[in-house]
């Protein structure tokens, strides 16, 4: 063990000298490496920034000759740019220069054509003065002769050439008067020919009493019940009279108000079909038929304004619409009577060239009253205007329905044309029909009237009282007089008479002169 220890402190020694000059020597050896490589990195970088100095100059030269080609190229430029200017101001100096010539040459004639103007002017002025010499000569001469002076003459003048004018201008007035009467007599008779012959609708008459047929004669008794309580029961929730006659196997419902009729004869048809007759069954019944007229009253309202066409209306004035379908004037369906003026009155206002629909409107609406004439005191016309008022109605259509009889004047075209469509309508030959003894009464009456005036001599009612003649006394009555006594016969007729459509007055005054040659 001994022996081996001083071989091993040996060999540590040579160790611990040997490293560090290993490492010193490697040192030695790295920093050469390192320095060749900065060398050799150095030189690299410098070979680098001359070749960078070599690009950039070789750049420097390529920009500078682009930078040249484009000075030369916008010099170029601009140098045909004012070529080209100057060319343009060189063709328009040559232009001024044309018209500066030409302007002198204009204004050279000018100047000689006022100079022959002036010359021309000087020699009409030397005309003038002796033309104006020779008639005051002649002026002297004329006033020497007529001995007038000027003044006198040409008042004379004035004079004759205004009374000539007048009787020109009125004798032209009475020409085109007679031509404008005749050419709108043929236009109306054509356009009111035009509208009924459009406006074809049949009539049928309607009363103020319904028949209700009866199975048997022995329903009649069920009919009034015991001690009448069926009957009296009807009666009073109707609002109607029921008429048990001898008439076989029939009922008659009587009642000036339409709709009252209506309920009361669907009520009675419902029971005689069901058998059951008692006062309970009877309201049922009763309150059924109510809902179904309701139901077709708003049903013949909105059909009336399909037929129509005219819409917008409120729903009461729908219902009061279709409340005329109940509603007659003598035996004429009112409700029918209002669509058929509607249909005229826009036959007629197309004809016119004026707003049909407007028209129409106002002659569906025209007897709106009527429907509650049973409800409201006054006229038609009244409760019509005020029915239409109440629900803003247009207000030539309020006007056309408080003039259609003439209770006003009318001052429109549609109130015109709407009183028209309405005498078309209620005087078309089946449209209304009245009882003889009325008719035979009212004849008389138009005679009795017309006789009651001072100076009528006859009286006559033709063309079934439309028309009354009257021949009135020459002697008492003068031609100026006859237009007041024609007004104040209408005036009475129109106060004390009722009757469909419009009588024409037509008096009469002759004069007869009688001698016998002896």
């Amino acid at each position: 063990m001994n022996y081996f220890l001083p071989i091993i402190i040996t060999a540590v020694i040579c160790l611990a000298v040997c490293i560090p000059v290993g490492i010193a020597i490697g040192i030695a050896i790295r920093k050469k490496v390192a320095e060749a490589e900065i060398g050799s990195a150095e030189l690299q970088a410098k070979k680098i920034l001359e070749e960078a100095i070599k690009s950039a100059e070789s750049k420097k030269k390529e920009a500078l000759i682009e930078a040249r080609e484009e000075i030369l190229k916008s010099k170029n430029e601009f140098d045909q740019e004012i070529k080209e200017r100057r060319n343009e101001l060189s063709r328009q100096e040559r232009r001024v220069a044309t018209k500066e010539e030409n302007l002198d040459k204009k204004t050279e004639t000018l100047e000689k054509k006022d100079e022959a103007l002036n010359k021309k002017i000087k020699e009409n002025e030397e005309k003038a003065a002796e033309i104006q010499r020779l008639k005051d000569e002649e002026l002297v001469t004329l006033q020497r002769i007529s001995g007038m002076t000027r003044e006198q003459a040409r008042d004379k003048l004035i004079e004759e050439m205004t009374d000539e004018v007048r009787h020109e201008q009125a004798m032209r007035m009475t020409m085109l008067e007679e031509q404008f009467k005749d050419e709108a007599d043929t236009k109306a008779k054509n356009i009111i020919a035009l509208a009924i012959q459009r406006c074809a609708a049949d009539h049928v008459s309607d009363v103020t009493v319904s028949v209700v047929n009866l199975p048997s004669e022995e329903m009649k008794g069920r009919i009034i019940g015991r001690e009448g309580r069926n009957i009296r029961t009807i009666e009073t929730l109707t609002g109607v009279d029921l008429i048990v006659d001898d008439t076989p196997e029939a009922i008659t419902i009587s009642s000036f108000d339409p709709v009252k009729r209506e309920i009361a004869r669907i009520a009675l048809e419902k029971l005689i079909s069901d058998g059951r007759i008692h006062p309970t069954r009877i309201e049922e019944m009763v309150e059924k038929a109510t809902k179904e007229v309701e139901t077709a009253i708003k049903r013949a309202g909105e059909q009336a304004t399909f037929e129509t066409g005219i819409h917008g209306f409120n729903s009461e004035m729908i219902r009061l619409l279709g409340r005329l379908k109940f509603r007659t004037s003598y035996g004429q369906n009112v409700l029918n009577h209002s669509i058929e003026v509607s249909i005229l009155s826009g036959i007629i206002a197309d004809e016119l060239g004026i707003d049909s629909t407007l028209a129409k409107r106002a002659g569906l609406l025209h007897d709106i009253g009527k429907a509650l004439t049973q409800e409201i005191e006054g006229s038609h016309v009244q409760i019509g205007v005020d029915v239409a008022k109440r629900y803003k109605e247009n207000k030539d259509v309020i006007h056309a329905i408080e003039a259609h009889h003439g209770d006003v004047e009318p001052h429109t075209l549609v109130a015109m044309i709407v009183q028209a469509a309405d005498a078309i309508s209620a005087a078309r030959p089946g449209a209304r029909r009245e009882n003889l003894e009325n008719y035979i009464k009212r004849l008389a009456k138009l005679e009795e009237i017309s006789k009651e005036f001072n100076g009528v001599d006859k009286a006559f009612a033709i063309q079934a009282g439309r028309e009354i003649r009257i021949m009135v006394k020459p002697e008492v009555i003068t031609d100026d007089q006859m237009c007041l006594v024609a007004r104040d016969i209408v005036k009475r007729i129109e106060s004390e008479l009722e009757y469909p459509g419009q009588i024409k007055v037509h008096i009469i005054r002759e004069s007869r002169v009688y001698d016998y040659a002896k």
